[in-house]
């Protein structure tokens, strides 16, 4: 029985879910009567979808993340990302186990039905901050875009702050990926199209994953270099508070105080913020990275230093897709049980995902 079986979760958790798939059948409306006043900030309107939820979120919860103890933080986004998500059937879905830097790596991977024997790949990284988060927060994400693009995902969980402060989820993220390449045979995915992508801080793994790949295979052409990089809503610089930092400090499910707890759990010393493994937006070459599809949120303390990045490789010359999704608020990504906003995201992507990869495991196939 997964994890994710409602008989497995707290009954407020059922509760809660059961409430918010209600919620999100509504006509617009009354989805309006209940979000309340429209927010507009910097010329654009909180999508509704998300208001409802943000309130939702805000009426819930007592205590937010970055007050509680750790553990109980953790059992809080957990608990969030099962009410928000949804269980999109899959046709083989398998726990397993990476060897990573600091010992065995759980994963979870994801294998839709119809595939050729090697399809197109991609290595997952769930969001969380480097502190929370786990292969359940991040179940509804990879099996929608296993799905929808026919794509094989392994999902990676890599070691967490602050028992395993920076660099531990880099070097655990870089020997996954690796790994997968090394094994893409035995795991049914084409060695040459695979892909590294996530959400939040599993964006920024996603990023340095990218960035440490290429750098290496500049003196060393064995080291394998993801096809692709897909990044959801990333955190590309540590070093400083962008403009959407003071928009959108609190409110709206990612607030700058906890930005600020991820920061101090992440880092053993304020300094390293400076580390392009830490903030990739701050690294002094970015030519020759894999293509890229950057998300962000338009309501979200994030937005501004995603958008920085993807500016900063189409000016590197990295093909790049960039979306300013207007209106919805940091991790609504992860919300595929309710209403139409995180699936629109998810088909965007996975049609980024076929398009740069399923002609990649075909062309190989053909040789």
């Amino acid at each position: 029985m997964s994890e994710n079986h409602p008989t497995q979760r707290p009954l407020s958790d059922r509760v809660a879910r059961r409430v918010v798939r209600t919620l999100g059948r509504l006509p617009q409306p009354l989805k309006r009567a209940i979000a309340g006043k429209p927010i507009s900030i910097d010329g654009q309107t909180l999508d509704v979808e998300a208001q409802v939820g943000v309130r939702l979120l805000n009426l819930a919860v007592g205590e937010t993340f970055e007050t509680l103890p750790v553990d109980e933080g953790r059992r809080q986004i957990d608990g969030e990302a099962w009410v928000f998500g949804y269980e999109h059937p899959v046709h083989d879905v398998r726990d397993l186990i990476l060897p990573g830097p600091g010992g065995d790596l759980p994963a979870r991977i994801y294998r839709p039905a119809g595939l050729p024997a090697l399809s197109a790949g991609l290595v997952y990284f769930h969001g969380g901050g480097w502190v929370l988060g786990n292969l359940g927060s991040a179940d509804s994400v990879c099996r929608y875009l296993a799905d929808t693009a026919g794509v094989t995902v392994v999902s990676v969980d890599y070691r967490l702050a602050p028992e395993h402060p920076f660099p531990a989820g880099v070097d655990d993220a870089v020997a996954a990926f690796r790994h997968v390449v090394a094994h893409a045979t035995d795991l049914g995915i084409d060695p040459s199209a695979v892909a590294v992508g996530g959400e939040s801080a599993g964006g920024n793994l996603t990023a340095v994953v990218s960035l440490v790949s290429t750098l290496e295979a500049r003196t060393d052409p064995s080291v394998p270099v993801p096809a692709f990089q897909l990044m959801f809503m990333p955190v590309t610089d540590l070093t400083t508070k962008h403009r959407s930092y003071e928009l959108f400090s609190d409110g709206f499910f990612l607030s700058d105080a906890q930005m600020d707890w991820y920061k101090a759990h992440y880092l053993t010393d304020p300094a390293q913020a400076h580390d392009p493994r830490v903030s990739p937006l701050l690294a002094a070459d970015l030519e020759g990275l894999p293509p890229a599809h950057v998300v962000v949120a338009g309501f979200d303390v994030l937005r501004d230093e995603g958008e920085a990045y993807a500016t900063r490789l189409l000016e590197a010359g990295v093909p790049t897709t960039f979306i300013r999704q207007e209106g919805i608020v940091h991790g609504l990504v992860n919300a595929t049980g309710v209403g139409t906003v995180a699936r629109r995201v998810l088909d965007e992507a996975a049609g980024q995902l076929r398009e740069r990869l399923v002609p990649l495991a075909a062309e190989e196939a053909v040789r």
